[in-house]
C-alpha cells in the first residue's frame, strides 16, 4: 500500500509539472504573440508614414538633373515584390529551388485560368500606384494621408456588393464620419496669395484631389477583388503575388514604354534615381509584405491605431520638416473625424456572455 501511495505521488508530481511547463509554455506563446503584434504594428506605421513623406519629397526635390519618372519607379517596386515573395516561397518549401520551381509550374504554368485571373487586379493596381505618384506631386503629405482614407469607404461598398458582406450600424456610422472629415479637409480656405498663385495652387489641388479619389476607388475594387480570389482558391499567398506581380510588372512596363518611352530612350529607365528614389521603391514594394503580416499579428482596432498614429505623423513631419502644410481649425476637424471613423469602422459588438439555463 505504501508503495501504490508512493507511485500516487510520483504520479501527481509529475502532472503537476507538466502543467506547469504547459502553463508556462502558454504564457510565452502568448508574449510572443503580443511582441509579434506591437512590432507588426509599429513597422506598419514606420512603413506607411516613410512611404507618404519620402514619396512626397522625392516628387518636390528640387534637383539640376532630371526627376526620376513615376513609371519607372512603379515598375521597379513590382520587380523588387516579385523577388521577395520569391524569397519567402523558397522559405516555404525549405529552401529547395527544386521545390519552389516544381510548386511554382504546378500553380502557375499549369493554371493559366487561375493566372489569368489576376490581370484584372494588377492593371488596376498598377493605375493606382501611379496615381499615388501624381496625389503626391500636388498634394501635401497630411492632406494626401487623410483623403486617402476614403478607400475604406469603397472598399466596405465593394465588400457589400461583391462578396455579401453585411455592415453594422457602427460601420455605417463610421463611413458617413469619413465622409464629413475628408470633406472638411478639402474645405477651401482663403489665403492673402496674389490671384495668380492662387489659381495655381487651386489647379494642383484638384488634380492632387482627383488622383487621390481615383486611386481610393481601385484600391477598394482591386482589394475586394483580390480577397475574392483568395477565399476562391488555397494557393499560397506569396504564390498569388508572384502572379500578381508578373501582371504588374508587365502592364507597367507598357505603360512607361508609351507615356515615358521618349525620355527612357534618351535618358534611360533609371533617369534621376537616387538615395530618396531607391528608398521609395523599396519602401512601396515591401508595403503589400507589411500588410500581409499586420493582418496575421494584428487585429482590426491596431490597424486603425496604425492608421492614426501615421496620419499624425505625416502631418507634424509636413509642417515641421517639408513645410508644404499650412494647419487650419477646419482641417483639424475632419482630421479628427476621419481618425474616428477609423477606430469606429474596426470597431466590433461583442455580444454579451449568457449561462446556459437547462429546463
Amino acid at each position: 500500500m505504501t508503495s501504490d501511495l508512493q507511485e500516487a505521488r510520483n504520479v501527481a508530481t509529475v502532472s503537476s509539472g507538466n502543467s506547469k511547463k504547459e502553463s508556462l509554455t502558454m504564457v510565452l506563446d502568448l508574449s510572443q504573440s503580443k511582441q509579434l503584434k506591437y512590432l507588426s504594428l509599429g513597422v506598419l506605421v514606420l512603413q506607411t508614414t516613410s512611404l507618404v513623406l519620402t514619396m512626397r519629397y522625392s516628387r518636390t526635390l528640387e534637383e539640376d538633373e532630371p526627376r526620376y519618372l513615376a513609371s519607372s519607379a512603379v515598375v521597379s517596386a513590382e520587380v523588387l515584390k516579385i523577388f521577395a515573395c520569391a524569397l519567402l516561397v523558397f522559405r516555404e518549401n525549405n529552401f529547395s529551388l527544386q521545390g519552389m520551381s516544381l510548386l511554382l509550374k504546378e500553380q502557375i504554368v499549369k493554371k493559366p485560368v487561375e493566372t489569368l485571373k489576376l490581370a484584372v487586379p494588377a492593371g488596376i493596381y498598377t493605375l493606382q500606384n501611379n496615381l499615388l505618384y501624381v496625389a503626391l506631386s500636388n498634394l501635401d503629405a497630411a492632406t494626401y494621408q487623410v483623403t486617402y482614407q476614403l478607400k475604406i469607404l469603397t472598399t466596405a461598398l465593394f465588400s457589400v456588393s461583391m462578396l455579401g458582406k453585411r455592415l453594422g450600424l457602427y460601420q455605417w456610422l463610421s463611413l458617413v464620419l469619413l465622409m464629413a472629415g475628408v470633406t472638411l479637409v478639402q474645405w477651401p480656405t482663403e489665403t492673402d496669395e496674389d490671384t495668380e498663385q492662387e489659381v495655381l495652387t487651386a489647379g494642383s489641388q484638384f488634380v492632387g484631389v482627383m488622383s487621390v479619389l481615383m486611386a481610393c476607388l481601385s484600391s477598394g475594387f482591386a482589394g475586394v477583388y483580390f480577397e475574392k480570389i483568395l477565399k476562391e482558391t488555397k494557393q499560397s499567398v506569396w504564390v498569388r503575388n508572384i502572379q500578381l506581380g508578373l501582371f504588374s510588372f508587365m502592364f507597367g512596363l507598357v505603360g512607361m514604354m508609351a507615356f515615358d518611352g521618349e525620355s527612357v530612350r534618351r535618358s534611360g529607365m533609371f533617369q534621376g534615381y537616387n538615395t530618396v528614389t531607391c528608398a521609395v521603391v523599396v519602401l512601396q514594394a515591401l508595403g503589400g509584405l507589411v500588410i500581409a503580416v499586420v493582418i496575421k499579428y494584428a487585429d482590426n482596432i491596431l490597424k486603425g491605431f496604425a492608421t492614426s498614429l501615421s496620419i499624425i505623423m505625416s502631418t507634424l513631419i509636413s509642417y515641421f520638416l517639408l513645410k508644404d502644410f499650412n494647419p487650419t481649425g477646419v482641417f483639424f476637424l475632419g482630421a479628427v473625424l476621419v481618425i474616428a471613423a477609423t477606430f469606429l469602422y474596426s470597431y466590433e459588438v461583442k455580444p454579451a456572455n449568457r449561462s446556459a439555463v437547462k429546463v
